[in-house]
């Protein structure tokens, strides 16, 4: 599994699983996790190095759907009967690892992530959620909070990427139309996009 975690854990455990591109991005899948009330989960990563979505690595031979259901399995306890598929993106969105963070006695070299995002709904809005599953749990605590809140809340190189995945995910998650985007919004993603760690899309 390589999952896109935090700052120095932004590495797979499993190495031999990697799919990694000729540009060194590793595929990888976001889960949006929604209930009713158009709240997201965020989990806290453990140690409390931070704040984000379930994600991780597509292993060879995986499909997306399925990347993303054993993510949801591993990374929090939940099964495909706990929830329905509402939506994806349609193109890779990119993010770039900062240079102190790429690992360069790794082959192949990996400098960042390509990912696919996936809105779930949660089929009733109380679940038992486990951390438990895997020998290296991803995840210490959880909350619910408002669906632009993850942008400013996940550590600054994958802003870029988060606000992209929600604003194409945002008709899909609310079909009557998103909420309004919050005050700070405008601040927070161009103070990103001048950062060196620049957010692409693309179809490859």
């Amino acid at each position: 599994m390589f999952t896109t975690s935090a700052v120095v854990a932004d590495f797979p455990k499993d190495s031999m699983n990697d799919v990694i591109d000729p540009d060194g991005f590793r595929a990888n899948v976001g889960i949006v996790l929604m209930r009713g009330g158009g709240e997201v989960f965020l989990g806290r990563r453990v140690g409390g190095r931070g704040w984000q979505f379930p994600q991780g690595g597509v292993r060879d031979g995986e499909d997306f759907e399925e990347a993303v259901l054993r993510e949801l399995n591993e990374e929090v306890g939940l099964k495909s009967t706990h929830v329905e598929i509402a939506g994806s993106t349609v193109e890779w969105l990119r993010y770039r690892l900062p240079p102190r963070y790429v690992r360069r006695n790794r082959s192949p070299l990996c400098i960042g992530q390509k990912q696919r995002w996936y809105l779930l709904r949660l089929r009733g809005d109380e679940v038992a959620f486990d951390f438990g599953l895997t020998a290296e749990p991803e995840f210490d605590a959880w909350r619910w909070v408002d669906y632009w809140e993850p942008v400013r809340e996940v550590i600054y190189f994958k802003r870029p990427v988060y606000a992209q995945a929600l604003t194409e995910l945002a008709d899909r998650a609310f079909p009557a139309g998103p909420p309004p985007l919050p005050s700070w919004w405008d601040e927070v993603t161009r103070q990103d996009a001048e950062t060196p760690a620049q957010t692409q899309a693309s179809a490859g």
